[in-house]
């Protein structure tokens, strides 16, 4: 039975890698990579490394928003990409860690 994990990039939706959105070169970068799927979450407030604190308050518009990007895969396949996502995310937190899948697939729709 395969081990599973989950890769998970916390990120600012301004950060930038070779002229786009990091969150859009992880998430192109998977699934050129075939990995089976990943989300992009943008979050209504946050802080970091900086512990500045970052919302989607009225006042605040254009400040720098966080984004967790998550990517669930098998083992071999996580790990094929881990140095392309150093080498891209220059600030922010990478975790890595154990998941159980219950159920991964498409039911699809009854006609």
């Amino acid at each position: 039975m395969p081990r599973w994990l989950r890769l998970r990039i916390y990120i600012g939706e301004s950060d930038r890698y070779r002229g786009k959105p990091l969150y859009m070169y992880l998430l192109e970068l998977f699934r050129k990579r075939g990995l089976k799927g990943a989300t992009a979450i943008r979050g209504i407030a946050g802080y970091g490394s900086h512990s500045m604190i970052h919302t989607t308050g009225v006042l605040r518009l254009s400040e720098d928003l966080p984004v967790i990007v998550e990517v669930v895969d098998e083992e071999d396949a996580i790990k094929s990409v881990i140095d392309e996502v150093m080498e891209a995310v220059r600030e922010g937190l990478v975790t890595l860690e154990p998941v159980e899948v219950l159920y991964y697939g498409s039911r699809g729709r009854q006609g």
